[in-house]
């Protein structure tokens, strides 16, 4: 399945920065507002230690990892769901992906405006949270036109009914400022508004930006913004710009070095995608043999047939028996030969709910 992550923010954060040190796309950077106006895409490679150590043990031929797409999208400011700035552009751009990476500036530099005049974190972040709850209010307000004219003429009206309370619950609590994931919903709610896409509703990832120094405890801006999600249920991940873009003009021995000296064990692109998955209750397995050792990403929780239509539907469709190791057996036994004598090779059917890390053969029939 196809990750999206959309980087967004207020102007001149480093949202460009950061994008062009996770995916070294080349994004144009500039010190002035609305440098990025049409949204760049970057897909990079998922980092995983565990694939590397079954490409050497299956000895294959090539080595397929999981890939996540990060889009650089424009940059944000009051009265956007109004159509200022790039405000239509830039909410339209949010409706298309999965997880909100949410840039927010966390250093002081005299030299890169702001384009309020002063930092404050906890203020661009309601800057931007206002016009989404705004957007989302339009998009309720026009489904609750559009079910209360068809209740005039329908038949059964019991599902219509349902779905019109549905989006006046969640108005009501849009109207005091709630974003749509903070608004406790059943199952049935939820999947009843699956069809408005809100933007609230998205996972948001808070990516604090702050200066080299504090790359690794952060800082007091950086420290109000951990506060601050967690009362909103998002992610806090810290990144320092200015390191990340050192770090894609090094190998990787040097940049392993470099992280070390600073005291970091993994770089913001890790941490990012790392947080990102989390954020999406995603998980990995793996199919290996002697043509390819290939992840492929599945959100946590699906059965093994699902899982297996991720790599065609046919599998999906055709699904018999799953032959699963957990990757934990075959690194302890050292080879899938010596696993199955132990015997940790496993045949599950189509109730058995893929765990992170296993690796599955499927048996289908077409």
């Amino acid at each position: 399945m196809g990750i999206n992550c959309g980087i967004v923010g207020m102007p001149n954060v480093g949202k460009s920065t950061i994008f062009n040190a996770l995916t070294e796309a080349g994004a144009e950077v500039q010190n002035y507002p609305f440098c990025t106006i049409d949204p760049n895409t970057g897909v990079v490679n998922v980092p995983d230690e565990r694939l590397d150590k079954l490409y050497a043990i299956y000895d294959s031929k090539k080595l397929i990892p999981a890939q996540i797409e990060f889009v650089d999208i424009a940059g944000l400011v009051k009265g956007a769901s109004s159509g200022e700035g790039l405000g239509n552009k830039f909410l339209g751009n949010i409706k298309e992906v999965d997880v909100i990476v949410h840039v927010v500036r966390c250093f002081e530099d005299g030299d890169v405006v702001h384009v309020d005049g002063s930092i404050d974190p906890i203020r661009d972040i309601e800057v931007i949270d206002t016009e989404l709850i705004f957007k989302d209010v339009e998009t309720l307000d026009n489904k609750i036109t559009r079910i209360t004219k068809m209740l005039r003429s329908a038949k059964d009206k019991k599902e219509l009914e349902f779905e019109l309370g549905v989006c006046e619950k969640v108005l009501a609590e849009m109207n005091k400022g709630i974003n749509a994931r903070n608004i406790d919903l059943a199952e049935d709610e939820d999947l009843s508004l699956r069809d408005c896409n809100l933007l609230t509703i998205k996972p948001v990832l808070f990516c604090m930006n702050v200066e080299e120094s504090s790359c690794v405890d952060g800082n007091e801006l950086s420290n109000r913004v951990v506060e601050y999600a967690k009362g909103v249920d998002a992610t806090t991940v810290l990144i320092s710009g200015k390191i990340e873009m050192e770090l894609v003009e090094m190998d990787i021995e040097d940049r392993n070095d470099f992280l070390s000296d600073l005291g970091l064990t993994a770089s913001g692109l890790d941490r990012l995608i790392q947080c990102g998955y989390e954020a999406l209750k995603l998980i990995t397995y793996f199919t290996c043999g002697p043509e390819e050792t290939h992840a492929w990403t599945i959100k946590k929780g699906i059965f093994a047939p699902k899982a297996a239509g991720v790599i065609h539907t046919d599998f999906e469709q055709g699904f018999i028996r799953a032959e699963t190791l957990a990757y934990e057996d075959l690194i302890a036994a050292g080879s899938e030969s010596k696993a199955k004598e132990a015997g940790k090779l496993r045949l599950e059917g189509k109730e058995y709910i893929v765990q992170d890390g296993d690796l599955l053969h499927f048996r289908f029939s077409v």
